[in-house]
């Protein structure tokens, strides 16, 4: 069974396959930046009270799997990883290597939903019905 997380009056379990790149797609994620860069990026999750399940920068680009609470928009969550990243990315490399903050991830991002398969879930809604009409059963001989 699948393991779900709580907020005050919600269980949920809301994961992404999400993709960036930086800026022309040059080749900028290698090195020490990329080791510097990957706490970073999970820290900036953490602020947002998501989990980065599994990620991978790679020379050109980000591939992650997050976990994002309901409560947060996904474009609100990423667009808050890229720019506190690329602000980071400009303090701690700009000097070297020409980066400026606004400029060194590409404008917008790839996103898919991750969860159980669609036949899966239909199978659980078409069934829901029955299932509640074996509650039912069940009650009446609890109400005499």
């Amino acid at each position: 069974m699948q393991e779900y997380q709580s907020l005050n009056h919600t269980k949920w379990d809301c994961k992404y396959h999400v993709v960036w790149i930086p800026k022309y797609r040059k080749k900028a994620l290698y090195g020490s930046m990329k080791k510097q860069l990957v706490p970073v990026i999970s820290e900036l999750a953490r602020q947002k009270e998501c989990k980065i399940i599994e990620g991978r920068l790679v020379a050109d680009h980000v591939h992650m799997v997050i976990s994002i609470p309901p409560k947060y928009a996904v474009a609100q969550v990423i667009g808050f990883m890229k720019g506190k990243s690329a602000i980071w990315v400009a303090r701690m490399c700009g000097h070297k290597k020409n980066f400026t903050g606004q400029n060194f991830w590409a404008r917008g991002y790839c996103v898919s939903t991750i969860g159980l398969d669609d036949e899966t879930v239909r199978e659980y809604v078409k069934r829901q019905e029955d299932e509640d009409r074996k509650l039912d059963q069940l009650k009446m001989f609890d109400e005499e």
